[in-house]
């Protein structure tokens, strides 16, 4: 099995290291998001900037080595990798001794040590109906005799967490039993992410809502804790004085010589705070970054032009500085999804295909990229994105910008204006009119300018329901948007997940669109059963060809990131996988306050 291999912890210190230090309460880190967080509980958080929070908060069994290149996964709270069984099925893991949640009332003022139930626990929260957990293909379908435990929940509406199941159990303190019906070769990269962390069973009984999620209160066993929330403006996390003694990772590779230089037999994390300002508008964040009040910025894609020049290199006025630049194709791509149960777009007849064909023709992706994303984007051509496993370089697969064939394609299949108001209407002679999701900031006003004149130049009546993002997400969960632009990022190299946002029983979790194809749901249960090879290839190649022929989806872009760096953050090594990744950056103050900060 390519799991089964000998790994060196890579986050002892370094031979020779100089002794190391507490995390510095003199010393905040001050961040954005573009878009305000959700909340912090790991299992049924489902957007990517609540999990960026929840990743320093709570730990998962392992997690990527952070300056290794190609990617590599190490231990984190495992004492090892995993010890798996020759037909892979069988997952044995040890947990580490001596690791300790926060300090928490729900633990009656004793010490809390994180142990394998933690873990199963956690787990078993990933496939409770009730929790709706947006990563549920982690192990839906895939743990022995898990499937009569789920079943039974969603007769009585209440996961029974005491009854066995064979397939997960914590055999002794420190280990966890995993039994598979299948050979699952995402799991080891699944168990890196936050949505299998752990959290404590008695947290989230004293917290937990009528769904069980406690957003609220997190309390986890990472490097951070939350010191403060003001919902959808700011996030404040202070370092976990219980943290375990950890070190900088070592790197003995050339372009890791300047970092090392700076961080080697550093203790982690070395920053005391992390301040995190929900920054929606663009300018706004810009400015911030200008006038030194963010450590570093991830370039809005609407203001690219202010800070590269035509050759996408930094501008003089910014590398004088001593500014960074990072830059690089992110893991991610951005669709416009159709609710493929809503009467008007939804369905899989040949004249609901036509509409969102036509739909999809009509609006110009390139000019999507060259204006609004002023060229830091390429067309997307399949649901898996570029630098994730099962991408494929020769399937071409987006609509073609053609508004003159949508028109004829809406008048073949009978979507004419019959009551000559100017505005196309149904087949069946009722009014024709598309509601589409959008927030309020001034980069989505640019995209539903471009919706809009596109719907208009071909008769259709279009609308927009506009609510702040994270109300979006929950709206489009409940299936209550028709249409909705938005893009998925993954957190580490493998694409698999991209599918399971087109996997019909994943509908209203992760599958925003609802799409339920009995051949696509076969495929995707065939696929999973398989290891990265040509095969598998084939599998994904035909998953996306149908996506292409049915259109659930309509593929806009896969985007460039461009992250400007300032001069006194330490410790900073570009990963696309990884963003935000504050356990591992410092800062040198004495330059930060030369600087005038």
């Amino acid at each position: 099995m390519r799991y089964v291999i000998a790994v060196v912890l890579a986050f002892a210190a370094a031979p020779g290291a100089t002794s190391v230090a507490a995390a510095d309460l003199n010393k905040t880190l001050h961040v954005s998001f573009p878009i305000a967080e959700t909340g912090f509980d790991p299992q049924p958080v489902g957007d990517v900037y609540s999990q960026y929070v929840n990743r320093v908060i709570f730990d998962p069994l392992y997690r990527y080595d952070y300056l290794a290149r190609p990617y590599k996964i190490v231990p984190n709270t495992a004492t090892a990798m995993p010890e798996i069984s020759s037909d892979g099925k069988t997952w044995i893991m040890h947990v580490r001794p001596g690791i300790y949640f926060s300090d928490d009332p729900a633990f009656n003022g004793k010490k809390r040590e994180l142990t394998a139930a933690d873990y199963v626990f956690s787990w078993k929260r990933v496939i409770d109906p009730k929790v709706r957990a947006n990563n549920v293909a982690v192990f839906d379908g895939k743990l022995v005799g898990a499937d009569k435990v789920v079943a039974a929940a969603k007769v009585s509406g209440k996961f029974d967490y005491d009854a066995p199941i064979e397939g997960l159990q914590a055999i002794d303190r420190y280990t966890i039993q995993v039994k598979l019906n299948f050979p699952t070769y995402e799991l080891q990269s699944d168990l890196t992410t936050s949505p299998t962390a752990a959290v404590a069973r008695e947290v989230i009984e004293k917290y937990g809502d009528e769904s069980g999620w406690a957003m609220a209160n997190p309390v986890g066993t990472g490097p951070y804790r939350l010191k403060e929330w003001q919902r959808t403006q700011r996030v404040v996390l202070e370092a976990n004085p219980g943290f375990r003694d950890e070190a900088f990772p070592e790197s003995s590779k050339p372009e890791d010589r300047a970092i090392m230089k700076e961080m080697r037999g550093k203790k982690i994390p070395a920053i005391g705070r992390i301040d995190i300002s929900i920054i929606e508008e663009s300018n706004p964040r810009m400015l911030a970054f200008r006038s030194r009040e963010l450590d570093y910025l991830q370039v809005p894609i609407d203001l690219v032009s202010t800070v590269l020049g035509p050759d996408n290199k930094l501008k003089p006025e910014f590398a004088t500085q001593g500014i960074v630049l990072a830059r690089g194709v992110q893991p991610a791509v951005g669709y416009t999804y159709f609710n493929m149960e809503d009467p008007v777009v939804g369905g899989y007849t040949k004249e609901k295909i036509a509409l969102r064909r036509a739909l999809g023709m009509a609006y110009n992706v390139d000019e999507e990229i060259r204006i609004i994303r002023q060229g830091q984007g390429e067309p997307a051509t399949q649901p898996i994105p570029p630098n994730t496993s099962g991408y494929d370089a020769t399937l071409k697969a987006n609509v073609k910008y053609d508004p003159t064939g949508a028109k004829a394609l809406l008048d073949k299949f009978g979507y004419i204006d019959r009551d000559h108001d100017g505005w196309r209407d149904l087949p069946d002679g009722k009014p024709l009119k598309i509601m589409m999701g959008a927030d309020p900031s001034a980069l989505t006003r640019q995209y539903v300018e471009l919706w809009q004149r596109s719907m208009t130049a071909i008769g259709v009546r279009i609308e927009f329901v506009v609510q702040k993002w994270p109300d979006l997400l929950k709206m489009g969960r409940y299936g209550q948007l028709q249409m909705w632009f938005l893009g998925n990022i993954n957190t580490t190299p493998e694409g698999f997940g991209f599918m399971s946002l087109l996997y019909g029983p994943h509908s209203g979790i992760d599958n925003l669109s609802r799409f339920n194809l009995p051949e696509f749901n076969k495929l995707y249960e065939q696929a999973q059963q398989m290891p990265e090879s040509p095969e598998r290839a084939r599998l994904f190649r035909r998953m996306s060809e149908l996506v292409n022929a049915y259109a659930p989806w309509m593929y806009n872009a896969y985007r460039y990131e461009n992250i400007l760096v300032q001069p006194w953050v330490q410790g900073f090594k570009h990963t696309v996988y990884e963003q935000h990744p504050w356990l591992y950056y410092d800062i040198d103050l004495a330059r930060r306050n030369a600087a005038g900060k």
